[in-house]
């Protein structure tokens, strides 16, 4: 049960607020890496290497052609020399090159005793049993060492890299078959509210489409967690207690109630099966947030306007599941820096998530018109942060920017926001 004393916040509002600072320490001295699992190698690309991976080989494992060619003795260029063989990939020449003697040869195909280069093909000529080196070459020209790319024994990856796809490649080089890869959290989403209708639906009367569960499934992913099937529970403290008691997943994503109202049930369920360490944050928008522990789960409280969800999630459970699943726990976002068109207030002690527009290279603050005008994250460019110690950010000050869209660009003669 909970160490921290449980304030039922409903109809009186928050006594006081954790900042996003403590909210953030908190997560990331109680969130740790997941333990690890092995998957075949076509399964790892995206994946974070739970442990170092040595070579059990050289590569390549014998002297090969990097071209195609001849193999010669270099000191015999230019000249006319003896046509004795091929040498082709997966079927070497068997004998010696001796002198005024050369070899066809294809890329990667095994290099042959005798020979110590590679004339091109483009500088030789080949008639009757015979090839004219119409160019000079040098010893080594051309030819792939034994453990030129890698060499046995040595560190090819090292724990904690999300494998690329050329790692994935090199993996395969080397004869790995499976691959120990960090465990994908697991990601269980209840949507909580009598007035939603699943998506796919369309609002009726007084009730609307849920918006939030769609797009928290999106971020999971994006995130390298795995989402389980999307669960609506009715507002009764009895059934929202059971969901999340039941809720066979890592992190927990509670949509909607988590505020002051009389329906909403969350943060006192999750203070009955476990501890409620956080429940409401310095934050604008997304104050009502909360953040649990229940035996081997962490849960988080999200509000059911879309910004304020869009924004806790990204600041804290994206964090706790980019954490959880070994990936850098920072948000996902690249970061610019421009000067800002006009003022933005704010308040001491808060931090304020503000959507901006990029035009004609400065950031222009949206209005907010509320935390549940999601189109209002479409519209946007990205967002800024105004921190807890700033009262108001002013026109012209430089600010940093976090791009929603990772292939955003601008005119060539404006900023490098690379």
């Amino acid at each position: 049960m909970s160490s921290t004393p449980f304030f039922d916040v409903r109809m009186k509002g928050f006594r006081e607020r954790t900042s996003v600072v403590d909210a953030l320490r908190l997560l990331d001295e109680r969130v740790g890496v997941l333990s690890a699992e092995t998957v075949p190698l076509l399964e790892c690309a995206g994946r974070v290497l739970a442990s170092s991976i040595s070579s059990p080989v050289d590569v390549p494992g014998f002297t090969r052609s990097a071209m195609d060619g001849y193999a010669v003795r270099a000191d015999e260029t230019p000249g006319s020399l003896e046509l004795i063989g091929e040498s082709l990939p997966g079927r070497g020449f068997a004998g010696t090159v001796g002198p005024g003697q050369a070899v066809r040869i294809m890329t990667g195909a095994p290099f042959p005793a005798g020979a110590d280069a590679v004339l091109m093909a483009e500088f030789a000529d080949e008639r009757d049993g015979r090839v004219q080196a119409r160019e000079s070459t040098r010893p080594g020209k051309h030819i792939v060492r034994i453990g030129e790319d890698v060499t046995k024994g040595s560190e090819v990856l090292s724990a904690g890299r999300q494998l690329r796809p050329q790692d994935v490649g090199l993996l395969a080089s080397i004869g790995i078959a499976s691959v120990p890869v960090v465990r994908r959290p697991r990601v269980a989403i209840l949507v909580t509210g009598d007035e939603l209708l699943p998506p796919g639906s369309t609002p009726e009367g007084v009730r609307i489409v849920d918006s939030n569960s769609p797009m928290l499934a999106a971020f999971v992913a994006r995130d390298g967690g795995v989402c389980l099937p999307i669960s609506y529970v009715p507002d009764r403290f009895e059934t929202v207690r059971d969901a999340i008691h039941f809720a066979d997943a890592d992190v927990i994503l509670v949509s909607g109630g988590s505020s002051v109202g009389t329906e909403d049930h969350a943060p006192r369920a999750v203070a009955s099966l476990g501890e409620l360490a956080v429940h409401g944050i310095a934050l604008r928008p997304a104050g009502p947030t909360g953040i649990g522990f229940l035996p081997s789960r962490v849960a988080f409280l999200l509000p059911g306007n879309p910004v304020s969800c869009l924004c806790a999630y990204d600041l804290f459970a994206g964090r706790a599941i980019r954490h959880l699943g070994g990936r850098n726990r920072e948000m996902p976002y690249r970061t610019f820096s421009l000067p800002l068109a006009t003022a933005v207030p704010s308040v001491v002690g808060r931090v304020d998530y503000v959507r901006v527009k990029v035009t004609d290279g400065s950031l222009e603050p949206l209005a907010s018109g509320g935390a549940s005008n999601l189109s209002s994250t479409v519209v946007a460019d990205g967002f800024i942060l105004i921190e807890s110690e700033r009262a108001s950010l002013e026109a012209g000050e430089l600010v940093r920017a976090f791009l929603y869209d990772p292939h955003f660009t601008m005119e060539p003669t404006g900023p490098n926001l690379g």
